[in-house]
């Protein structure tokens, strides 16, 4: 067997005003063919996993190249046709192939493009005809068009979320792909529209056991070979935004299609009580000094990076500031004109600086103080799960007890590591303030005394129900009270 891989993903929030063109990627992942590092990215684990696979079976792996930006606005028209035609060029080199899998995001949307990932998975299939197998892996904060669906023969998509099972997932994609081309199963997609756009973290009720209760369908039904839930992504104005359940059996839609509804009008009827309960700054930071030991988390949800802001919002720590808070380590605001600042000024300095809240409205307002440089580390990483996770050049500035993390490359706080890079110990700050809306909770929970979820300023559209959707569907939850109309 001779099988194509290749990775091309970004989440694109609409409504940001960070534009990503290629330095984007290169800041975060851009891999030539065959240059992918041995630890994956969050949407290239099918290339890593493919390497096992095709050893394993003793098939030829032909790698295309790997491309991955964090999260922000809309991809520059020219960046996104260079990535995508550079893979497509890549895959008419590699042929005949016998099957394509794929690592994409799902959320993608560049300027003239609602639906990247449509329009490649379309041109891969011109590529290779109707008979050759195309598949990929996606994150579940994505739109599952028609296009793509009619373009692919299946998907797997992350079940977790924080997305802690990008690899298994990936094992699962390649455990289908291959039984197919050794023409064991014919896998069949099937989807249901939910009709609604919701946040649904899995490391809680109701979701948690949404979750597991698909896992142990995937091992008792007979036929059934893959199930998934497509979140949708709420940031992302664009016509077929919104929730989706998918099945993937052998060669049985009937199954897949009455499976699918039963699944997703039971995720319907949990709307509204999946995402954990959320406190305004002021509620956040009584909550905080009031703990009696640390370190408390407190997590700046939706100055999220990792939703496409741009994670400089200061709406919290000014609250902090103005209360006298010590023992507080912030991590991390984004600004790179301030690190650029502080490199210059070196170790040890004592500088003014401003910082903070450059990017948008209602983010906040810049911090001006008198701050010590206390490290400053070049192309500074984090772990997240078995990947790795870059934040860029950054700077650990301190001033009236506070510690704060400034960064180059705009990354959610997925690990206490963020800290530790920085020569900080996370565990011995009473005040963790983090920036993220749920991926953060595997690894800081584990050291966390508490967790305190704070809403602050309006860095993302988080109510669909009152935002300016100028593409996206008007009939699904909360936008319609009943989108049934029954």
């Amino acid at each position: 067997m001779r099988v194509f891989t290749a990775a091309l993903a970004t989440e694109t929030n609409t409504f940001s005003p960070i534009a990503v063109d290629k330095r984007a990627f290169e800041a975060s992942l851009h891999a030539g063919p065959g240059e992918h590092p041995a630890t994956p990215t969050l949407c290239t684990a099918p290339i890593t996993v493919g390497r096992e696979v095709c050893a394993r079976e003793g098939w030829t792996l032909i790698e295309g190249s790997a491309s991955w930006a964090d999260p922000a606005g809309l991809v520059a028209r020219t960046t996104y046709e260079e990535l995508r035609d550079a893979i497509l060029d890549q895959l008419r080199a590699a042929m005949p192939v016998d099957g394509v899998v794929l690592g994409l995001h799902g959320a993608m949307v560049a300027q003239g493009y609602d639906d990247c990932e449509g329009d490649i998975l379309s041109r891969v299939r011109d590529i290779v005809g109707p008979d050759v197998l195309v598949c990929a892996e996606l994150d579940p904060h994505s739109h599952l068009t028609k296009k793509r669906a009619e373009a692919a023969d299946f998907f797997v998509y992350f079940k977790e979320f924080p997305h802690t099972d990008f690899v298994d997932r990936a094992r699962d994609l390649w455990d289908i792909a291959a039984r197919a081309l050794k023409g064991e199963i014919k896998p069949v997609m099937t989807v249901f529209d939910c009709r609604m756009i919701d946040v649904f973290p899995t490391s809680r009720q109701p979701m948690r056991g949404f979750v597991d209760k698909l896992i142990a369908l995937e091992k008792s039904e007979q036929g059934l070979l893959s199930l998934s839930v497509v979140h949708g992504f709420m940031a992302g104005d664009v016509p077929e935004m919104g929730t989706k359940v998918l099945a993937i059996t052998d060669n049985d839609p009937e199954k897949g299609a009455a499976l699918a509804e039963k699944l997703g009008r039971e995720l319907f009827a949990m709307r509204g009580t999946t995402m954990v309960a959320q406190v305004d700054e002021k509620t956040a930071v009584d909550a905080a000094l009031a703990a009696k030991s640390g370190p408390v988390v407190v997590a700046d949800v939706w100055d999220n990076p990792g939703g496409g802001t741009a994670g400089d919002a200061t709406v919290l720590l000014a609250e902090f500031i103005s209360r006298g808070a010590t023992d507080v380590a912030v991590g991390t605001i984004w600004d790179p004109i301030a690190v650029q600042i502080c490199f210059a000024a070196g170790e040890g300095a004592e500088i003014q600086l401003r910082f903070g809240a450059k990017s948008a409205p209602d983010t906040g307002s810049p911090i001006d103080k008198r701050v010590t440089v206390k490290k400053l580390v070049r192309d500074a990483e984090m772990r997240f799960g078995e990947s790795f996770a870059p934040f860029g050049d950054a700077a650990w500035i301190h001033f009236d007890g506070i510690d704060v993390i400034l960064n180059s490359t705009r990354a959610q706080s997925f690990d206490p590591s963020l800290y530790s890079a920085l020569g900080i110990d996370p565990k011995s700050r009473k005040i963790l303030l983090i920036k993220s809306t749920n991926h953060f909770y595997d690894s800081f929970s584990k050291i966390a005394s508490e967790i305190i979820y704070c809403s602050a300023g309006k860095p993302y559209p988080n109510r669909p129900a009152e935002t300016n959707y100028r593409k996206a569907r008007k009939d699904i939850w909360p936008m319609v009270e009943n989108p049934w109309g029954t």
